[in-house]
């Protein structure tokens, strides 16, 4: 892969954006598990934009069916959006968002989207599996702040 210009201007408009994210998560609380599951969230969507943008996780990066992956960030944000990112409604988001990635690749590999990809389906069911791992985990520390947060009431 060769990367031009536009492709670390992207990059690093990526990281900026996550980093003033969870800048702002850091100054809203001092819950360390509400702190843990907002960077394994932003970890997890980071990766997710720039695996799909590189690559590509359905066939190669230029394939339209990858853009269903942009609808689980979107049901994610939504939900966070919502819930006004406190603690027990981002769990709820976070679930759905796994949800979703997972409900992306029920879709593909029913319908064989990607599957012109040496490696498919493998790659499509690791990367989901390591994905909804992610978002599950993200949710479980959200839970484990809102616990918290709701002993120190």
């Amino acid at each position: 892969m060769n990367w031009d210009a536009l492709d670390f201007a992207v990059f690093g408009a990526m990281l900026l954006g996550a980093g003033i994210v969870y800048a702002f998560a850091r100054r809203k609380t001092r819950n360390s598990a509400y702190r843990a599951a907002v960077g394994v969230a932003l970890g997890s969507a980071f990766l997710l934009v720039w695996i799909n943008g590189a690559v590509g996780i359905l066939g190669d990066e230029d394939d339209v069916a990858n853009m269903m992956f942009f609808g689980v960030l979107g049901i994610g944000a939504v939900g966070a959006a919502v819930c006004r990112f406190e603690a027990r409604g981002m769990m709820l988001a976070l679930a759905a968002t796994a949800c979703a990635q997972l409900a992306v690749a029920v879709v593909a590999l029913a319908a064989g989207l990607g599957s012109t990809s040496p490696s498919w389906p493998q790659h499509v069911l690791v990367l989901t599996a390591l994905f909804v791992v992610m978002w599950l985990g993200s949710a479980w520390l959200f839970r484990s702040a809102a616990r918290e947060q709701s002993f120190t009431k």
